[in-house]
């Protein structure tokens, strides 16, 4: 599935479940937060996803969103990642918003939690979601 906006400069393209070149993943994930990612860890975490949306610049990978799952009530939303010179261009909050449609779909599916920094709290509360207290257990 694949659906297309404007945001500031040329057309993103965003689509939903689609496969994504693993290693341009890892290369993403590696530009955006830091740290080595070769993309090998990517299959196995994907085969165990409800859904993932990515949105691509043509051919370039320029942001991508997980959605993990419980296999009953509760989805997660994780990994929300955007290349950094497509910040700030509203490829974030669509890919947010992609997931949570495409995670609607899923009925048996009635809570999307997301945890994040503090510095984020004005992102995700656009996004539609509150604050919630949680708990916390590093391991």
């Amino acid at each position: 599935m694949e659906l297309e906006c404007a945001v500031t400069a040329p057309p993103v393209t965003y689509r939903v479940r689609e496969w994504p070149d693993l290693p341009a993943l890892g290369g993403l994930r590696s530009l955006a937060w830091g740290g080595a990612d070769d993309g090998s860890r990517w299959a196995a975490v994907l085969t165990r996803s409800l859904i993932w949306v990515t949105a691509h610049d043509g051919a370039r990978l320029v942001g991508f969103v997980n959605v993990a799952w419980d296999g009953g009530a509760h989805a997660f939303l994780l990994d929300t990642t955007v290349r950094p010179d497509w910040q700030r261009r509203g490829v974030g909050t669509r890919l947010v918003q992609e997931a949570i449609r495409a995670t609607r779909a899923h009925v048996e599916v009635e809570w999307l939690h997301v945890d994040f920094e503090a510095h984020l709290t004005a992102f995700y509360a656009a996004c539609g979601f509150t604050g919630t207290s949680a708990g916390l257990l590093r391991l």
